[in-house]
């Protein structure tokens, strides 16, 4: 079997497709990829001078709309002027930054990578037909989820455990809307991919000097940025199961296959309880 790549894209023509984070690295390639292959492509970014610009290196039809993770008027705003979608690209994501605050009061990077992607979801999930692909990260590995603190009120900051941690909720977000879609007697699908280790502008913008200089060091030894979305062009195309998690064979290279998770991202009782819990920070939840 030759290995899979976004050469092997099948038409999208009439379909339209939502890609947070579109306006760099792996969200970028997989909007344009995309919109070579005939979509309509929605790119939901917060920088909209910067969306511009990706945008104007793209072939098809491609529309750059205001979308801030971390504000979630930002993300109702944008939902509502979204009339359908086939498949929502869960993209954005910040990595490892120093502590801050989104606009509701939560750790930024669970607000960013899952909470704002969970509002997003079930506020656009009646319109979408296809499937919800999540981007997640190897790094769900050393992810652990604290129900009585999500958003880091009462214990130690630490970047790179609440980075872990966010994306270990990205596919137990997956696992629990794939069981709720199932109940609904719904064909949407929801998937999770992730990229390996892709270089890309993410590991230049931890906020911390030493840690940046480390990980964009790091990246002699990456994939390219094109391997790294090929994963989600793969999990956005491909006729695989729900809740699958899709990702490079040999954890980061290979052809492009269904992967393993860690035992924790199985767990469908934290799954559930995970998603109350984000339910009732964003006052959103399942509507079909």
């Amino acid at each position: 079997m030759t290995d899979w790549t976004a050469a092997d894209l099948p038409s999208f023509a009439g379909r339209t497709v939502v890609v947070t984070g579109a306006n760099s690295g792996l969200g970028e390639i997989t909007a344009r990829e995309l919109a070579r292959a005939g979509a309509t492509v929605i790119l939901a970014v917060r920088n909209r001078q910067k969306g511009e610009a990706a945008a104007a290196g793209m072939p098809g039809d491609v529309e750059v709309r205001s979308l801030d993770l971390q504000d979630l008027s930002s993300v109702r705003a944008f939902a509502d002027g979204v009339d359908t979608v086939d498949v929502l690209v869960n993209n954005a994501g910040i990595m490892a930054v120093p502590y801050a605050q989104t606009k509701d009061g939560f750790e930024s990077q669970i607000g960013t990578n899952h909470l704002g992607h969970f509002a997003l979801t079930n506020l656009l999930l009646p319109k979408v037909t296809d499937r919800v692909v999540t981007v997640a990260s190897l790094m769900h590995l050393i992810g652990i989820i604290s129900l009585k603190d999500l958003n880091w009120k009462s214990r130690p900051y630490l970047a790179w455990p609440a980075y872990g941690q966010s994306k270990l909720a990205n596919l137990l977000f997956t696992k629990e809307l794939q069981r709720r879609l199932e109940l609904a007697g719904s064909p949407v699908r929801a998937i999770t991919a992730h990229p390996g280790y892709s270089a890309t502008n993410l590991q230049g913008n931890t906020g911390n000097a030493l840690g940046s200089k480390v990980w964009k060091a790091a990246n002699a030894v990456a994939t390219d940025a094109d391997f790294g979305a090929r994963q989600t062009l793969y999990a956005i195309s491909q006729d695989v199961p729900g809740d699958a998690f899709i990702g490079p064979r040999f954890t980061m290279f290979g052809r492009t296959q269904q992967v393993a998770r860690s035992p924790l991202a199985s767990n469908a009782k934290t799954a559930a309880a995970l998603w109350e819990l984000s339910a009732q920070l964003t006052g959103t939840d399942f509507t079909l």
